[in-house]
């Protein structure tokens, strides 16, 4: 019996990435096979195009990503069979995201997001190095924020950004703002690539979350995984999805799941 095709969409903050520290390497054995059986990894995560650049060189990884929560989908060169490099949008871009930020703050919200933030203070508020700051403050269509008033403004501040056709999404550090996307959008949108580029075979398609950021991702696959962290029981996926929990944190865990789910498919 044929193997299935399977794919793999995964977080990165505290997912494939230790919350922490940022470091991948305890999944690099699942990683390695992976790239052995040639199964396509696709990063999908909130962070923006040249910091998931800069994590794919590190990892070896050639395959098209997701930025910003589903801002947009970004294809590699020469990949489907296109030629230059494609960048596919979804929702609001962040001028416009940026705007009706300005204009509820004048309304008295209180929050720091990115934009207000030089990259050195990005780099000391997040543990990331100064470059990888930089990087993470060149953004699309998203923006992350530091939530300073309480949780009742909180959830008037929702209301208000909805008003505007715009979302508050709670990841594993920081609030963000967004338009009517979510990394499933992405998801889906390349799902129907790879199968148009595969034809008839079989595909299984696998992701790997921590946060309710990664809820609507995780829903959308055949085999969800929830790895541990903190803000993981928080995601609550019904029964009938069956998904699968890490018991270690982090890429440890990522690793665990992911060599038990390539030894269930024979790979």
């Amino acid at each position: 019996m044929t193997k299935p095709r399977l794919l793999v969409f995964t977080d990165l903050d505290g997912t494939l990435l230790d919350h922490d520290t940022y470091r991948w390497q305890a999944a690099e054995p699942a990683l390695e096979r992976l790239r052995r059986a040639n199964i396509p990894v696709i990063l999908n995560s909130s962070k923006t195009a040249p910091e998931i650049r800069d994590i794919r060189g590190a990892l070896n990884n050639d395959h098209p990503f997701i930025v910003e929560n589903g801002a947009a989908v970004v294809i590699p060169a020469n990949c489907f069979g296109s030629g230059a490099e494609q960048v596919v949008n979804f929702g609001a871009p962040l001028d416009r995201v940026l705007a009706v930020l300005q204009h509820l703050r004048s309304q008295g919200f209180r929050f720091r997001g990115f934009a207000d933030m030089s990259a050195e203070e990005l780099a000391r508020c997040t543990g990331l190095s100064l470059a990888s700051a930089g990087l993470a403050r060149e953004r699309l269509g998203t923006e992350p924020l530091l939530w300073e008033g309480t949780d009742e403004e909180r959830e008037c501040f929702a209301e208000q950004l909805a008003a505007e056709n715009l979302r508050l999404v709670r990841g594993g550090r920081f609030f963000h703002v967004m338009g009517n996307f979510d990394k499933a959008d992405g998801v889906r949108f390349l799902l129907s690539k790879y199968r148009e580029h595969y034809g008839r075979e079989s595909l299984v398609t696998v992701a790997l979350g921590d946060s309710p950021n990664d809820q609507k991702m995780l829903e959308s696959v055949n085999l969800p995984v929830i790895i541990r962290g903190v803000l993981s029981d928080q995601v609550q996926l019904t029964s009938d999805r069956h998904a699968m929990r890490s018991l270690k944190p982090g890429p440890e865990g990522w690793n665990e799941c992911v060599l038990n789910i390539l030894i269930e498919y024979g790979y």
